[in-house]
Order: C-alpha cells, then structure tokens, then sequence
C-alpha cells in the first residue's frame, strides 16, 4: 500500500479519502478496496519515515483536513521503486513443498492434492471471469488486471497438468 500512495501523492497531493477514491477509480473491483483506516495508518508511517508531509487545511463548517504532499524523499523512493523489477517466478512455492513432502509422511495422496488444487484454480477462475463481466468495459486497466490474474492461473492450471503427469 505505500508505493501505490506515493505515486499518486506524485501526481498531486491529496487527503486520504481522495487517495482510496483515486485506487478504487484507477482499479475498479478488479482490485480490493483498500479500507480508509489503513490508508490514514500508511500514511502515518509515511510521514513519519519522510516519505511524505501532511498540511492541515482549513475548512469552513468542517474541521481542517490533512492534505499529503511528497517530499524529495518519497520520490526518490517512488522512482527506486519504478526502477526495480517486480518479482517474477517463485521456486520455493508452497503447493509444490506440499506436492512433494505430504505423500512421504503418508498423510496425503499427490493426485488428491492435485485435484483438490485444481478445483480451488477453476473456483478463482470462475469468479475471475464473473469479475470480468462486471467491470466497466471502459476501465481498461482494471480489464488487463483481471486478465493478467486469469493468465496466471491458466498457467498455475498448465503446470498442476504437468505435475499430474510426471508424477502418476
């Protein structure tokens, strides 16, 4: 949650119920709502390591507002961030320690387990695809999240397939 807030701190300083606005516009329900609570606690946490400043605001009718800006240093942070690749494949994955190390102590079977992980897949599938139908067509970004979660777990399904195979 903090990388995401100092980049759209970078774009303009915001209050914290602008920033959950701007992840839920940006995102639509392909991404879960961040709660307005741990948004104001990131933000705490921001401020104080440097990363960003917050001004009270003065409103009429209404007490002041924290308005958040970025400081030098939550932008660099922010570009480092840009910089670095993301994670890619795991190795140590969990399911497969399980695939692997479960039948040994005799408490499960691998094509149980197979089977069982395969119908959790097609589950996150379904409600993948329901989720694809019910996002605005014209939110493109929350499209290309969706579809990039189905692609993984197409994968994730290719490789249980695989696994099946050479372990039967």
């Amino acid at each position: 949650m903090r990388l995401p807030l100092l980049a759209l701190l970078a774009k303009e300083p915001a209050h914290g119920y602008e920033l959950k606005q701007a992840l839920e516009q940006t995102f639509g329900g392909a991404y879960p709502s961040p709660n307005i609570g741990q948004i104001y606690v990131t933000l705490g946490r921001l401020e104080k390591d440097g990363l960003v400043r917050a001004v009270d605001v003065e409103q009429s009718n209404r007490p002041n507002k924290k308005v958040y800006y970025l400081t030098a240093a939550g932008r660099e942070r922010l570009e480092t961030w840009v910089d670095e690749p993301s994670e890619g494949p795991r190795v140590r994955d969990e399911f497969f320690m399980k695939l692997v190390l479960a039948p040994l102590t005799g408490v499960a079977d691998r094509m149980a387990l197979i089977n069982r992980q395969r119908r959790h897949y097609l589950g996150q599938m379904r409600e993948l695809n329901e989720l694809a139908a019910a996002t605005d067509p014209a939110n493109r970004v929350a499209h290309l999240l969706v579809e990039g979660a189905m692609m993984h777990l197409q994968a994730d399904l290719d490789w249980l397939q695989r696994c099946q195979e050479e372990m039967a």
